[in-house]
């Protein structure tokens, strides 16, 4: 049985997927304050999976989880992420993404349980001292949520020396796209990505989207970064919980396609694949945003054989079916 925390939400509910149609058991823990019960209705029906209602800060509620299941590993995403929230109220951040990821661990201890795949963020690495940016780059984040992520990461190398809990901490980028099959998808609210945030302002008579800036130093004017199709990242974390479980070491790795896309691009693409304009003014810069944010994913190909497969126009479509299905499902509860 693999225990995905945050598996309600975005990535965890890819991943769950992606570990179900492997033919692995899987039970879900989500407190459902940012994840979905819709989300895990629907995924019922693809595979073995169960879920469990509970909350990381709860120490009784890890450990009714860990007496109630048997429990192999653990593929943790459970975390606050708003990266502009994680400033005015870290103490929010600290508590759940580094507290409750020790309440977890020190659990997993107790239950003879040593194997754990952290969703890290590329936010740990702070403002970049060059790109493409590989595992060694220096850590010094910006923000209370890349320091709670970072936070995490050391807790993980001491418990790994110090009781042997070997962990792989994967360190990703922008995240695009939605289950090709519509099931599940980019429910966040208030929504921060770029992409859906194009795509919903289709949705509203009179909406413009707002680029944050065109005089940063690339070929147009506007920030570069790099966008991992959610699938393609899923997958990535099935492949690295059967990397640790044949090697049996501690490990980091980047996710990223290795290649930049401008806003301007994503823009384009956004229009070329709903083959309608979109209206889009140009806002000043947005304090912190550096020009340029992509990875270097070798490590990742190389040791886990995991490939990046989805173009950014694939992302597109899937998350603008996924919009369009879930503007439905906020009308129908408008209207009630």
């Amino acid at each position: 049985m693999i225990l995905i925390t945050g598996g309600a939400g975005y990535i965890g509910s890819h991943t769950a997927i992606n570990f179900l149609n492997a033919g692995y058991d899987v039970v879900i823990f989500d407190n459902l304050e940012t994840g979905h019960i819709e989300t895990i209705e629907t995924l019922k029906p693809i595979g073995h999976v169960s879920f469990e209602k509970g909350d990381l800060r709860n120490l009784d509620d890890l450990e009714k989880l860990f007496f109630k299941y048997d429990i192999e590993a653990v593929v943790h995403f459970a975390a606050f992420s708003l990266v502009g929230e994680s400033v005015f109220n870290p103490a929010k951040y600290y508590r759940n993404n580094t507290y409750g990821t020790l309440n977890l661990l020190d659990t997993m201890l107790k239950h003879d349980v040593k194997k754990i795949v952290f969703s890290s963020t590329c936010a740990t690495y702070g403002e970049p001292e060059y790109t493409p940016i590989d595992e060694k780059h220096p850590q010094n984040p910006i923000n209370p949520y890349g320091a709670s992520k970072l936070m995490v990461e050391r807790i993980m190398a001491d418990y790994d020396i110090a009781y042997g809990l070997k962990s792989i901490k994967l360190r990703y980028f922008n995240v695009a796209g939605c289950d090709e099959k519509c099931r599940v998808g980019e429910w966040h609210n208030p929504e921060t990505h770029l992409i859906p945030n194009i795509l919903k302002s289709t949705f509203g008579k009179g909406q413009t989207f707002k680029i944050f800036g065109n005089d940063y130093n690339t070929p147009d004017g506007t920030c570069i970064r790099d966008y991992v199709n959610v699938e393609d990242l899923a997958r990535a974390h099935r492949l690295a919980l059967e990397y640790l479980n044949k090697e049996n070491k501690s490990d980091v790795f980047n996710l990223g396609t290795e290649q930049g896309d401008s806003v301007k691009n994503i823009f384009d693409a956004c229009e070329k694949v709903l083959d309608k304009k979109i209206p889009v003014e140009i806002a000043p810069r947005r304090a912190g945003d550096p020009a340029k944010l992509y990875a270097d994913a070798q490590k990742a190909k190389t040791l886990l054989g995991w490939q990046p497969a989805k173009t950014i126009e694939q992302s597109i479509k899937t998350a603008y079916d996924w919009e369009c299905r879930l503007q439905k499902l906020i009308n129908k509860e408008s209207d009630l």
